[in-house]
């Protein structure tokens, strides 16, 4: 299954993906006379997904292939982040070994360099980052992201897809030039507003055949400045889901943001994408403060724009 969440009826709610365009769930409740909770946060917290995908896999997909009427067109839909409060925001430095070397600096060999971000920095598909006043040299990463699906404590690695809802692609922020000035800056550097989005879609595990497979890119206006293979991980993703796990408890709607096959800097008026194979693409444009009169808040859009 894949699903998003977009600006309708005056709020951001969750839909399912189909062939002809997008389900809203409060029509996919309408019809069946169901129940489902609006929005995705929700949606994992009261593991109802579970129960969507089942029924989706089993005979939904076909049984919606018949409401083409209910259906809005992808192209007229406002994507939004895939949520907005999850609990934990897990990054990942210098997971890809090619990366490490286009820095200089030696990969993690032993235990990934983990590090948490605020949720102040979520947006999402299509919003604006904005490079901050007080750095010079902002990158944007392309990441794959994990989407954990139940409450969860050290998870063996055999079992990781067992906790996970699902997958989405994601760009990672870097003020980089106050992270050089100090590798202790690292929380700093990274958690300016604006400085993660993520969506527009969560694609369920069983619509991937083999996620070792996947290739992730960083596109800058429209060139592609990086790419590596998920397999070219120095630690896989069930080995992140596991360590994490060990570390503290994950909850429904955790993001662990598996690391970038490069980086790309970032000024004035670009377009920064991630591409990973199989997802929609996820885009933003940039500004940068220091050369406009513009507010985080005057380019965010709004949770209730319709």
């Amino acid at each position: 299954m894949r699903l998003a969440s977009i600006y309708y009826a005056g709020r951001e709610q969750a839909g399912v993906i189909l062939p002809g365009g997008l389900l809203p769930l409060d029509r996919l409740n309408a019809r069946f006379g169901w129940n489902y909770p609006g929005d995705l946060l929700s949606l994992l917290e009261t593991g109802s997904l579970v129960s969507l995908n089942d029924w989706f896999r089993a005979a939904g997909e076909k049984e919606l292939s018949d409401l083409d009427t209910q259906l809005l067109p992808a192209e007229t839909v406002s994507f939004a982040p895939l949520y907005r409060r999850p609990r934990k925001i897990w990054g990942i430095g210098l997971n890809y070994k090619a990366h490490a070397r286009d820095l200089s600096e030696k990969a993690p060999e032993t235990e990934p360099a983990s590090f948490m971000k605020p949720d102040t920095t979520i947006i999402g598909p299509g919003d604006t980052i904005l490079i901050p006043r007080q750095s010079e040299r902002t990158t944007a990463e392309a990441e794959l992201g994990i989407v954990i699906g139940k409450e969860c404590k050290n998870v063996p690695r055999e079992d990781w897809l067992s906790v996970v809802a699902g997958f989405t692609t994601i760009l990672d922020m870097t003020a980089e030039d106050i992270l050089r000035r100090n590798p202790r800056y690292l929380t700093r550097s990274k958690s300016f507003d604006t400085f993660f989005s993520f969506g527009p879609l969560l694609v369920t595990p069983d619509e991937i055949d083999d996620v070792q497979n996947l290739t992730v890119s960083t596109v800058l206006n429209g060139q592609v400045r990086a790419y590596d293979r998920v397999d070219n991980m120095t630690f896989p993703p069930d080995f992140l889901v596991s360590f994490h796990s060990a570390v503290m408890t994950l909850l429904p709607g955790d993001i662990i943001s598996t690391g970038t096959p490069g980086a790309a800097p970032i000024q004035d008026g670009d377009r920064v994408e991630c591409r990973i194979d199989g997802f929609e693409t996820l885009f933003n444009p940039v500004r940068d403060l220091k050369n406009t009169a513009v507010t985080v808040n005057s380019l965010r859009r709004s949770p209730i724009q319709t």
